[in-house]
């Protein structure tokens, strides 16, 4: 039987997921600054979801999701992956926009009509910004990619992926033309920026930012598109 959460505990458990994904656990202090609330807020919530087995808790290393938490947190971001391809697939909404909106839907969707838009769909394999949607057995497959910060001078990439999805973010993005599937290329870098060329245009993104955006080297091409 599916366990029963709230919109909350869901947000919760997607945002762990990402974090112990990149990091191998997820701080208080991470967990509050993602979700952008206040630390002394967490503890309620992380006890909840515990009594729940679907997080195991250290006191000073932090929270990390049970297999059954995984799970569910897979579960969460196929749906809320599939509801940005809605967005922009269906309703022409611009790439960089839609993750809040999603952020709503993706808790209304049941089961069955995240099959439904799955199959209305096509079956995409990522979503708006390149991250790959879980498949409805929680089978998450990424293409292995290189941080653009890290990346070699003068060499030619594609841009794969965008790992952080607020909004202002993907705007300053969307405005300097890196988004799946662009042609990149680094020219200089210092401790906070990158000049950069952008199919062929350039362009000035801070080291922060960059460090967001993964690429794989030119001609390693993914067979399902990214962008609408």
């Amino acid at each position: 039987m599916e366990t029963q959460l709230s919109q909350e505990a869901e947000e919760y458990i997607e945002t762990i997921y990402k974090l112990q994904k990149r990091n191998g656990n997820a701080k208080n202090k991470e967990l509050a600054e993602t979700m952008h609330i206040v630390p002394g807020s967490i503890t309620n919530t992380i006890e909840h979801l515990e009594s729940h087995d679907l997080v195991t808790h250290e006191p000073y290393r932090g929270v990390k999701l049970t297999r059954e938490g995984e799970k569910i947190a897979l579960n969460i971001i196929r749906k809320h992956r599939l509801a940005e391809r809605l967005l922009t697939d269906v309703l022409k909404a611009d790439w960089s926009t839609v993750h809040e909106d999603a952020c709503k839907l993706e808790h209304a969707l049941t089961k069955n009509l995240t099959d439904l838009l799955d199959k209305r769909l096509g079956h995409p394999k990522v979503c708006p910004h390149g991250n790959p949607i879980p498949t409805e057995n929680g089978i998450i497959e990424e293409q292995t990619c290189i941080v653009l910060v890290d990346v070699n001078f003068g060499e030619s990439y594609v841009v794969d992926r965008i790992v952080d999805e607020e909004h202002v973010n993907l705007q300053i993005l969307a405005e300097r033309n890196v988004k799946p599937g662009a042609n990149v290329q680094v020219k200089s870098r210092n401790v906070s920026q990158m000049v950069l060329l952008v199919e062929g245009k350039q362009q000035r993104l801070s080291r922060d930012l960059a460090e967001n955006v993964l690429v794989r080297k030119n001609g390693n091409r993914r067979n399902n598109r990214a962008t609408s």
